[in-house]
C-alpha cells in the first residue's frame, strides 16, 4: 500500500509524471530572480562580505525590520555570498499567499532545524510524503471534540500556574513573565497532547528539556549570520552543545514514547490523545502508518512548536495589557461578565471572550511570535506584475512589517489597539495582511489550540490578579527563531473578588 501511494504521488491527477521538486538546498537569491537588480538592498555593500555593516548577529530581524523602513516593501540582503529576498508590502505578501503559484519554503533557519526534527510536520519539505501522511493523521486532534477534552488539562496546568504567582505575590515578589509562561505551554502541550508531566512547577531553574530546546534554536539561529567557512572555528563549541541538546530532546522523548507503549493505547480508531493517534491510527485511505523514526520527530515538533511560539504570545499580551490599563479594565470587565461567579470557564465560554481574544490578536500583530515565513514559487511566475520568480525561486515574508504595513494598519501601526481586530476593521482589510501562523495549507495545524489555551490562561489571570508593570522596562525582543520578550517581569496583586 505505502509502495502504491508513493508510486501515485509520483504522478500527476491526468497520469502524467510530476515534475521533480525543486533544489534542495539553500539557494542564494540570483539563482531564482532574474532581474535581482531591480530589488533594492542596503547601501554600502562591501565585496565578498555583502550586507554587514550594521548588522548584528543577535537581532537579525531587527535588522531586517530597521532596513524594511528604509528600503521598501520588497528588498534584499547579501552577506558572505548569501543573497536573501525579503517581502513585506501588504499586496505583495497577498501575492505569495496565493497557493496555486507558491507554496511553503523550508527556509535556512528552518532547515538547519532538521538534524532534530526532520520530516516533521514543521519542517518537512514539500515534496515528503510523511507531511500529508501526519497531517491527515493528526488532524482530527485538533478537532472541537479533541479541544473540549483538551479543556480540562489546561485549567489543571493552570491551576499550577496560580498557585505560584500566589506564592509570588504573597512575599511580595515580581514574576518571571516569559519563564513561567515557558514552564506552562510546556506543561499543556506535554499533558494533553502526550500524557506526560515534566514537573515544570516544582523547579526553580528550566526544565533541562527546555534548555536543549532554546539550545537548539539558538544554535539554528547562529547559523544563519555565520559565514559557512567560519562555521568549524566559530560554531566549534557550540556545535558540540548542539549535539548534546539534540541527544537530549532525543533521549526525552523516546522515554515518552516508550511509557506510553507499554501501557497500551485505546484500540485503533483514535480516541485518545496526540501520542495515540501517532502509533494507533493508520491513514483512512491508504492504511499507512507513521513510522517510529517519524513519531519521535513529530512528538519533538510539537514539544518544542507547540509551546514556544504560545508562550511568547501570552508574554506580549501581559506586556501589553500590564502597560494599556484601559484596555485591561475592558478585558476584564468581559471576563467578569462571561463567566459570572464561576471561578473557572466551561470549554464554550472561552470563545465567547471576544474582546480579550483581540487583545492576543493584537499583540501576534505587533509580535508575531513565529516572525516570518518562507513562500516559493511552484512554477515560473511574476510576483506583483513586477518582478520574475523562477521555479524554486524564494523570499522571506517579514510578518513582523507585514503586520505594520500602513496601507493595511493605518497611520500608526506601531500603536497597541485591540480594536483592529473588532469585525467591521477585520472586514475592512484587504485579505492576507495578518499572519502570526504561516499561511496556506502548511499553515500552523495547532493554531486554535494555541488560541484556545492562551485566552483561557489571560482570562484566569486578569479574573484573578492586578497587573503591575516595572516603569522603568522597556520592552527588548530575544530572538532564536521565534520571539519572546527579553527580561519581562510583573508585580501582581489579588483582586478582592478572585476566587
Amino acid at each position: 500500500m505505502a509502495q502504491t501511494t508513493r508510486s501515485a504521488a509520483a504522478n500527476g491527477p491526468d497520469g502524467q509524471r510530476a515534475p521533480a521538486p525543486p533544489p534542495k538546498g539553500f539557494r542564494s537569491a540570483e539563482l531564482g530572480w532574474p532581474e535581482l537588480h531591480r530589488i533594492p538592498h542596503p547601501p554600502r555593500r562591501l565585496p565578498l562580505v555583502g550586507d554587514i555593516l550594521g548588522a548584528n548577529v543577535r537581532t537579525p530581524l531587527q535588522d531586517s525590520m530597521k532596513l524594511a523602513r528604509q528600503l521598501g516593501p520588497i528588498f534584499r540582503r547579501k552577506a558572505f555570498g548569501k543573497e536573501f529576498v525579503f517581502v513585506w508590502g501588504a499586496e505583495l505578501a497577498a501575492d505569495m499567499a496565493d497557493e496555486a503559484r507558491f507554496a511553503k519554503h523550508v527556509g535556512l533557519g528552518v532547515a538547519n532545524l532538521r538534524p532534530v526534527a526532520g520530516d516533521g510536520l514543521f519542517t518537512a519539505y514539500n515534496h515528503e510524503p510523511n507531511w500529508q501522511l501526519a497531517h491527515d493523521i493528526l488532524a482530527p486532534g485538533f478537532s472541537r471534540d479533541a479541544m473540549a477534552g483538551y479543556h480540562p488539562l489546561m485549567l489543571d496546568v493552570a491551576r499550577q500556574l496560580t498557585a505560584r504567582w500566589d506564592e509570588r505575590e504573597a512575599a511580595g515578589r515580581a514574576v518571571d513573565v516569559p519563564g513561567d509562561m515557558t514552564k506552562l505551554t510546556l506543561e499543556t502541550i506535554a499533558r494533553t497532547g502526550f500524557g506526560h508531566d515534566f514537573g515544570s512547577f516544582e523547579r526553580s531553574a528550566p526544565h533541562p528539556f527546555v534548555s536543549a530546546m532554546v539550545g537548539t534554536l539558538s544554535f539554528a539561529q547562529r547559523r544563519n549570520v555565520v559565514p559557512p567557512l567560519l562555521t568549524p572555528l566559530v560554531l566549534r563549541g557550540a556545535d558540540r552543545r548542539n549535539d548534546a541538546d539534540m541527544a537530549y530532546l532525543n533521549r526525552t522523548v523516546d522515554a515518552v514514547i516508550a511509557a506510553r507503549r507499554a501501557e497500551g493505547g485505546p484500540e485503533a480508531g483514535g480516541s485518545g490523545d496526540l501520542l495515540d493517534r501517532m502509533l494507533q491510527v493508520a491513514h483512512p485511505e491508504t492504511g499507512e502508518r507513521l513510522t517510529p523514526e517519524n513519531i519521535r520527530r513529530q512528538v519533538i515538533t510539537f514539544l518544542v512548536a507547540g509551546h514556544e511560539t504560545t508562550s511568547g504570545a501570552l508574554s506580549f499580551a501581559l506586556h501589553y495589557l500590564s502597560r494599556s490599563p484601559d484596555v485591561l479594565a475592558r478585558a476584564r470587565a468581559e471576563v467578569d461578565e462571561v463567566w459570572g461567579a464561576e471561578g473557572e470557564p466551561a470549554y464554550e465560554q472561552v470563545a465567547k471572550l471576544r474582546y480579550l481574544r483581540r487583545v492576543l490578536d493584537e499583540s501576534l500583530r505587533l509580535w508575531p511570535t513565529a516572525p516570518g515565513f518562507a513562500r516559493e514559487a511552484r512554477t515560473d511566475t511574476v510576483l506583483g506584475g513586477e518582478h520574475p520568480m523562477r521555479r524554486g525561486a524564494w523570499a522571506l515574508v517579514l510578518a513582523t512589517m507585514l503586520h505594520r504595513d500602513p496601507a493595511a494598519w493605518g497611520e500608526h501601526p506601531e500603536e497597541f489597539d485591540p480594536d483592529r481586530f473588532a469585525p467591521s476593521a477585520v472586514r475592512a482589510r484587504p485579505a492576507h495582511v495578518f499572519k502570526p501562523f504561516g499561511t496556506g495549507a502548511r499553515a500552523c495545524i495547532g493554531r486554535q489550540f494555541a488560541l484556545h489555551e492562551a485566552t483561557l490562561v489571560l482570562g484566569l489571570l486578569l479574573r484573578r490578579y492586578d497587573l503591575h508593570a516595572d516603569p522603568g522596562y522597556r520592552l527588548r525582543i530575544a530572538e532564536r527563531l521565534t520571539l519572546m520578550p527579553d527580561g519581562l517581569t510583573l508585580r501582581l496583586s489579588r483582586r478582592a473578588r478572585a476566587a
